[in-house]
């Protein structure tokens, strides 16, 4: 291991997070307040500004000591200290993106101030672009819009991962592939080292315009810069944080709905296919495997909603009783929410029928497509998982039978690729059942009050939600709860699950390991 060369690396994404933060400096300013309307006193604006310039400093200095300490260290950057790099680094970026709230006196209720824990929890929600919240009042006097915006700036930077944007600027070879392909989401990240800095600019340069084209069209639709921005941000990186306690159902509005619904599809979508969509045409979406049956997934579990809950009264009892209107509007937009692990919310869908909020908890595991922002398992994993568990159910009635797994007409004949999905797969469900067993074991009954009968449910949809980058569950953290009930050893854990979800398991899992550690 060569570790003044992991330092040295994180020295230098440690300054990049410090220059981040000094982009939400001047939303402290009373004409660029979020809600003009509360009459902020200037003092409490100010707290914002000097928890950002203190935090700024202290990213600033951890960044030069790792450099110092780092030198000009040489050598190649190795699967081994690419997978530390990216592990240790959002380890950083949480303790770092924390401190902006601990240093404001943030509030996680009015008249209680945020945790350690607390911090660490909005921080890592922020850069895994989950959007679980601990903050139970975003419109008070306890959240300085300066924050808020660093807020969702963690979302911008955590959407396509700080070592892409990182490899983006500095390139470095072959080093800049391993790092990529130790953070890209989804089981194909390989590629020629010489062209890794085009793909990470090209990454960049999608997700910035897509960021943009956004905002203007929330601006033109009635948004202020400042929360047209911070939705942008929260869409576009498939996390969910809202300026408003309502979320986006604050704005009720169908035209907004429907414009974050079109740009929260593209962000589940694969950023390559994107790219060679505009420039060879359409079709090169529309003939891919895994985004077509990302789409049906999204269209037939709308139709489900539907027809499970206009029977039941979902929405019924809506602006101007449009029952058949709003269940299309609310169906479609909570199912792209989940699926894409946004998180947004415009309905409070634990209201909805059992059906329906079950075909949610199944749409936490499946994701986005892979290369997109979007967390979850991948659209790819399932419909590779369902043609390898077609293969092996048919060789156990023919076991001399030989079928290659096959993927777009394409034969997959790597033996590893299936070795992967499936221990994939497994890794997932243990951490899965693991984490609903510490929630259910360890979590005191007071925290859902007087009837604590839904507690296992509401544990799993929790852990089901940090895992799989959602943000919001059921019950004691649904569309319109927060986490900030749950004690501090419970929302540790849901740092964890929220940066494995993010990484993919294996760059967080790994430093765990005594034997990676160990010299080649």
């Amino acid at each position: 291991m060569n570790y003044r060369l992991v330092l040295r690396l994180l020295g230098i994404i440690a300054i990049l997070i410090g220059v981040a933060m000094v982009f939400s400096l001047p939303w402290a300013h009373p004409s660029l307040g979020r809600r003009p309307d509360l009459n902020l006193p200037a003092h409490f604006e100010m707290q914002g500004f000097v928890a950002l310039i203190l935090s700024t400093a202290a990213s600033l200095t951890v960044g030069g000591i790792l450099i110092r300490i780092g030198g000009k260290a040489q050598g190649t950057l190795y699967r081994k200290e690419a997978m530390a790099v990216v592990g240790f680094s959002w380890i950083m970026a949480t303790v770092l993106g924390a401190l902006p709230f601990l240093l404001s006196d943030c509030e996680r209720a009015p008249g209680k101030a945020m945790t350690v824990v607390d911090a660490l929890f909005e921080s890592q929600s922020g850069f895994s672009t989950t959007g679980a919240t601990v903050i139970t009042d975003l419109e008070s006097t306890g959240v300085p819009h300066c924050i808020l915006f660093w807020r969702s700036s963690t979302h911008f930077l955590g959407g396509l991962g700080i070592v892409v944007l990182f490899v983006a600027i500095l390139g470095m070879g072959s080093s800049g592939k391993a790092l990529m392909r130790a953070e890209i989401t989804g089981p194909t990240k390989d590629g020629a080292h010489t062209r890794m800095q085009q793909s990470a600019w090209l990454f960049a340069g999608i997700y910035i315009a897509l960021n943009i084209v956004m905002a203007l069209i929330l601006m033109f639709t009635g948004l202020t810069l400042f929360d047209a921005l911070c939705h942008s941000f929260g869409t576009m990186a498939t996390g969910g944080f809202s300026t408003y306690n309502a979320s986006v159902k604050h704005f009720d509005s169908a035209t907004i709905d429907y414009v974050i619904v079109v740009f929260m599809v593209l962000a589940g979508a694969n950023f390559t296919l994107l790219a060679f969509s505009l420039l060879r045409g359409p079709r090169i979406l529309t003939d891919d495997t895994e985004f077509r049956v990302y789409v049906g997934i999204i269209l037939v579990a709308t139709v489900a909603i539907i027809i499970f809950g206009v029977p039941h009264g979902d929405f019924s009892g809506e602006t101007n009783g449009k029952t058949a209107a709003n269940a299309v509007r609310y169906s479609l937009f909570q199912v792209v929410s989940i699926i894409t692990t946004t998180g947004f919310g415009t309905h409070d869908f634990d209201q909805w029928t059992d059906s329906s909020r079950i075909l949610l908890l199944v749409l936490m595991f499946i994701g986005g497509c892979a290369g997109s922002t979007g967390g979850g398992m991948k659209v790819i994993r399932h419909i590779l998982m369902f043609k390898i568990l077609r293969v092996e159910i048919e060789q156990a009635y023919r076991p001399s039978l030989v079928r290659s797994l096959r993927l777009a007409g394409k034969t997959l004949d790597d033996p590893k690729l299936r070795q992967a999905i499936l221990v994939y797969f497994g890794i997932i469900l243990g951490l899965f059942i693991g984490g609903w067993l510490f929630v259910a074991a360890l979590e005191p009954d007071s925290v859902w009050g007087e009837d604590p009968s839904n507690k296992l449910i509401d544990s799993a949809s929790a852990v089901a939600a940090t895992l799989n980058n959602i943000g919001p569950g059921f019950g004691v953290v649904g569309p319109t709860e927060n986490y900030a009930a749950f004690s501090w050893y419970s929302k540790l854990l849901f740092v964890w699950l929220m940066m494995i979800g993010r990484l993919e398991i294996y760059s967080v899992l790994v430093l765990l390991i005594p034997g990676f550690w160990r010299n080649r």
